[in-house]
């Protein structure tokens, strides 16, 4: 049986992460970087820069209805064509669980930033429910994005499961400042998604389990020890991540902010019901006009195919399918995620956009 400590911290959050237990190898990022995209020195160089004495970190006021707070950034590498702002999943996680991208953003010659939310832990965490609204985090990125002098020449934005939500609704109020959008596991309507654990992923469970589990549901016991014993391996393990946690994930898991994610997400860790329950934007997609990367996988809380279909629906779309990959394809399918995600860019930086 898993310590009452583990089992707390996996019931932070549905959208981004899984606490397993499994064998899976530790994956590597040498088949994903080629030997001739070795940064160059160039790379490396921080002349005219602002943030050289901090490492590259970058904190940023941003002016809310509430007042001005502060959001932490952190800048890697040197790239004048290709920035890419990283927009964590949550609401409430971390850039942390990100970090594996730099096993292969910078031998691919890839400028990038992390960037915790307001509210998450590195940044100005508020105790204002008001702010956990998702047309004030879209405005938030756009100070994001001027504070670091991000531009349609240069500018890619990245968003993974909520990270995803919020990285539409930017490009669907903000586009003419992009030059890329990558939407990585997170369908575009939430009702779709809650009938696909519904519809798919429920009947596959075991169904004994799962009767236990909507009972400690109806019964409002999220916290009870109980209700991730029996999640952990009927669900978790299955589709948010294959592979025992690693140390980004659990670093993320940790620094959670459940002010934020619950209001939001919703209590329960199978489907979502927080404010975001109705959210859909199927019908807007084809007025994305920037070139965009769909990123599905075979084993994730979101439906590979809808993820295919998003991709059919913007006029510049692209799809990306990690066979092996869960919620968090970046670990449990790496060489796929990277490879696909990597190409991607450098085609639109080429002019290649199809």
């Amino acid at each position: 049986m898993l310590r009452r400590v583990d089992l707390i911290r996996c019931a932070v959050a549905v959208l981004f992460v899984g606490c397993t237990r499994g064998t899976s190898p530790e994956p590597s990022a040498t088949s994903a970087t080629p030997q001739s995209s070795v940064p160059s020195a160039t790379y490396f160089d921080n002349t005219g820069r602002d943030d050289v004495l901090t490492g590259g970190v970058k904190m940023i006021p941003i002016s809310t209805p509430k007042g001005t707070f502060n959001v932490w950034t952190k800048r890697i590498g040197n790239n004048p064509r290709i920035k890419v702002l990283l927009l964590h999943g949550g609401p409430g996680l971390t850039h942390e669980y990100l970090e594996a991208f730099d096993s292969f953003f910078p031998g691919a010659g890839i400028e990038y930033y992390y960037y915790d939310q307001l509210g998450s832990f590195y940044s100005d965490q508020p105790d204002i429910p008001e702010l956990w609204d998702l047309p004030r985090f879209v405005e938030e990125v756009e100070q994001v994005r001027q504070a670091l002098h991000l531009d349609k020449d240069n500018f890619y934005l990245f968003g993974q499961s909520w990270g995803g939500i919020l990285g539409v609704e930017y490009a669907l109020k903000y586009q003419q400042h992009l030059k890329g959008l990558v939407i990585s596991n997170m369908m575009m309507s939430i009702p779709a998604y809650n009938q696909y654990a519904e519809k798919v992923l429920m009947p596959a469970m075991d169904q004994k389990a799962l009767t236990e589990i909507k009972k400690l549901e109806a019964a409002g016991k999220y916290e009870d020890p109980r209700y991730m014993e029996l999640l952990i391996p009927n669900y978790y393990a299955q589709h948010l991540l294959r592979m025992p946690l690693p140390d980004p994930v659990e670093r993320a898991f940790k620094h959670a902010n459940r002010k934020i994610y619950v209001p939001m997400q919703g209590p329960s860790e199978m489907g979502a019901s927080g404010t975001l329950v109705k959210w859909d934007r199927t019908a807007d997609l084809k007025n994305i006009s920037v070139p965009t990367l769909a990123i599905g996988a075979r084993y994730d809380t979101m439906d590979p195919k809808h993820m295919a279909w998003v991709a059919s629906q913007i006029p510049k779309g692209r799809y990306l399918y990690c066979p092996n990959g869960s919620h968090l394809a970046e670990y449990d399918d790496q060489q796929t995620y990277f490879t696909g995600l990597t190409a991607f860019i450098r085609d639109v930086d080429s002019g290649k956009t199809q």
